[in-house]
């Protein structure tokens, strides 16, 4: 059991990841009982989760999940792998903890829009802002679900619900535009139902250093069946979602018939139908571009209450000091100042006392 000192010195902060042998699935489910409502997204998420983590390569133990409070905190229950279903809306610090004294971990939080932007709305705000190296996947189905249905922080204004019988009078939080609000450096948006487009998007996060943010579009059907069907619907899904590729013409529709522009007027983004005249105008998608401006203006096309023209895909992923990267190199100037860190001391401090009795 190492000291105290050895507790503080760098050297815990470089262990090194395991390497794992050849994995696949079926060691990534636990031996619990999934307990879900049939039909729920959530199953499809975790399905993705667990078939893309054999892509890592770690050992298992070098691989946890911490939830909050909600459906999607059932998560780590589901993992084989190290995890904690912690306190409603502090997922997000417990995780940054965690990240910076351990960085041989691979730290993953699995919340959902009432436990990341109800109480831990400003939890999720300041993981963002400091850039740690952890990946925080957001189960977004505008409701809460655990508590039987009632209005969420993303639910539609005018939603009737148990707890809003005459309608939500409450303007919805846009996770993606909060994200990239708070300097966020990695924000997308998948749906749970498309297997491919999700596991893209968890590729793409787990590779990013520093903290990635990941709202997944996930269908409550007992409480708000339907909320995302004009996205999974075939033929109502092409001219309503926008498939963001780094590099690529933003064009959606029926043959790529519609595109996104910016008007010279205003320098907002609308959507047009392309045409010879205008094809020139359409925006190719830049997720690395230093200025959050596109992405943010991006992330406000789709309307709150049809989703029509709503982006899915990596919106903004720019590199950033990574927060227990600096907390890392300054314990390495603290000791070679000092010599070796002294913990006790540093709890003690210089004013202490004895209590007898």
């Amino acid at each position: 059991m190492p000291d105290t000192d050895e507790l503080l010195h760098n050297d815990l902060l470089q262990l090194v990841p395991r390497a794992a042998a050849k994995q696949s699935m079926k060691d990534f489910k636990s031996d619990q009982e999934v307990r879900w409502c049939p039909g729920c997204g959530d199953y499809a998420v975790l399905a993705a989760v667990q078939g893309f983590m054999p892509e890592l390569g770690l050992a298992k133990e070098n691989i946890c999940f911490v939830s909050g409070i909600g459906c999607s905190s059932r998560f780590p229950y589901y993992m084989n792998t190290y995890g904690m279903h912690s306190i409603h809306g502090r997922a997000p610090s417990i995780a940054t903890g965690l990240a910076t004294s351990r960085r041989d971990l691979s730290v993953w939080v699995v919340t959902g829009d009432g436990d990341a932007l109800s109480i831990g709305g400003n939890h999720l705000i300041h993981a963002l802002r400091r850039n740690v190296n952890l990946k925080i996947l957001l189960f977004n189905n505008r409701i809460y679900g655990l508590t039987k249905g009632q209005y969420s922080p993303t639910s539609e204004v005018g939603k009737i619900t148990k707890s809003t019988p005459m309608g939500s009078l409450d303007a919805p939080f846009n996770p993606v535009s909060l994200a990239i609000g708070a300097e966020a450096s990695f924000v997308a948006r998948t749906v749970d139902s498309d297997r491919k487009h999700l596991t893209s998007v968890l590729r793409a996060a787990a590779e990013h250093p520093g903290t990635a943010l990941v709202e997944i579009y996930q269908n409550c059907n007992i409480f708000n069946d339907g909320a995302f069907e004009v996205l999974k619907d075939k033929q109502q899904a092409a001219e309503a979602v926008i498939r963001l590729e780094h590099g690529q013409p933003i064009l959606f529709g029926a043959d790529g018939s519609k595109g996104v522009v910016r008007d010279p007027a205003t320098g907002d983004l609308q959507v047009v139908a392309v045409t010879d005249e205008n094809r020139e105008r359409v925006l190719v998608h830049d997720a690395h571009a230093d200025s959050p401006t596109t992405a943010f203006a991006l992330s406000r096309l789709a309307d709150a209450d049809t989703l029509h023209h709503t982006p899915i895909g990596v919106l903004r992923s720019v590199e950033r000091p990574v927060y227990d990267t600096l907390m890392s190199d300054q314990l390495d100037a603290a000791v070679q100042r000092d010599g070796k860190g002294d913990l006790g001391a540093l709890l003690a401090g210089n004013d202490t006392w004895t209590v007898i009795g």
